[in-house]
């Protein structure tokens, strides 16, 4: 069975909310291709299946944060939802497609793991490397100046980088000067 959503896509959906890696309901509805409402309604109908670990609402703090990081200005909009979305952890995101119980659900379920797997394997990887980084300094410490600026160039690389910022409003070219 194909899959319904890019493994980029669904990385994007995912974000971290107390401290877990969690999709929100309406992410999680897209994916197995159902309704926020009918999967909410899943949810309720079988809460022995989502212990607080597998899946949990949204604080009113929590609501305030997610729509500022979404570039919601006006708060009484609330993006069409009147209760705060659920969050799934990978956990809850895997229950969810027993409830469901369809091939779609199932398959989405196997792509949506091996994606938390996926960012679980980078995440280790750029600890390892930065305890890496640490080790080799704290080794080379009192040494040559160079390997000083070997270090911050890698501490640098390991580093996100900004975006680059758009720049708003009008710019009037500048006109070269008549002599």
């Amino acid at each position: 069975m194909k899959a319904l959503l890019a493994d980029e896509s669904i990385e994007r959906t995912i974000c971290i909310i107390r401290g877990h890696r969690v999709m929100l309901d309406r992410d999680l509805a897209r994916v197995y291709g159902v309704s926020t409402s009918r999967l909410n309604e899943q949810v309720k109908r079988n809460k022995s299946r989502f212990p607080e670990d597998f899946a949990f609402r949204l604080t009113k703090e929590e609501m305030k944060n997610w729509m500022s990081q979404i570039a919601i200005s006006n708060p009484a909009l609330k993006m069409g939802v009147r209760k705060p979305p659920y969050a799934f952890t990978e956990h809850g995101a895997v229950a969810t497609a027993f409830i469901l119980n369809s091939p779609v659900a199932v398959a989405a379920s196997i792509q949506i793991v091996r994606t938390f797997n996926r960012l679980r394997r980078m995440a280790q990887a750029h600890k390892d490397l930065a305890l890496a980084v640490a080790e080799l300094s704290r080794r080379v410490k009192g040494h040559d100046e160079q390997f000083k600026l070997v270090f911050e160039a890698l501490r640098e690389l390991m580093e996100p980088p900004e975006p680059p910022r758009k720049q708003i409003g009008f710019v009037v070219p500048e006109k070269p000067r008549s002599l």
